[in-house]
């Protein structure tokens, strides 16, 4: 489920364009993903990486109810994944 929200779910791109005060609305795959531009796809990866901006890449990844929705689903499954593996382990059950 998680590699769906982060690869696969349709959402816009969420770039910052040039001038620096709207988003781009082009539809990708997956809320990491930049569009067909280039520049897009550098500018979401290097907010992912600079710290410094993570005010920005929220804003940029999530900026629908839709996008928020599909990270919380993909939190969701990777915690439940987690659990699966750690459970039965802690237990002993496996």
């Amino acid at each position: 489920m998680s590699a769906y929200a982060l690869f696969q779910v349709p959402v816009w791109c969420g770039a910052l364009n040039r001038d620096g005060r709207s988003y781009c609305r082009r539809n990708v795959s997956g809320i990491l993903l930049g569009c067909s531009l280039r520049q897009h796809r550098w500018q979401k990866m290097k907010m992912i990486v600079l710290r410094s901006k993570v005010g920005k890449l929220s804003q940029a990844v999530f900026p629908t109810a839709k996008e928020k929705f599909a990270a919380f689903l993909a939190v969701g499954g990777l915690a439940s994944a987690v659990a699966a593996v750690m459970v039965p382990l802690v237990v002993g059950e496996g």
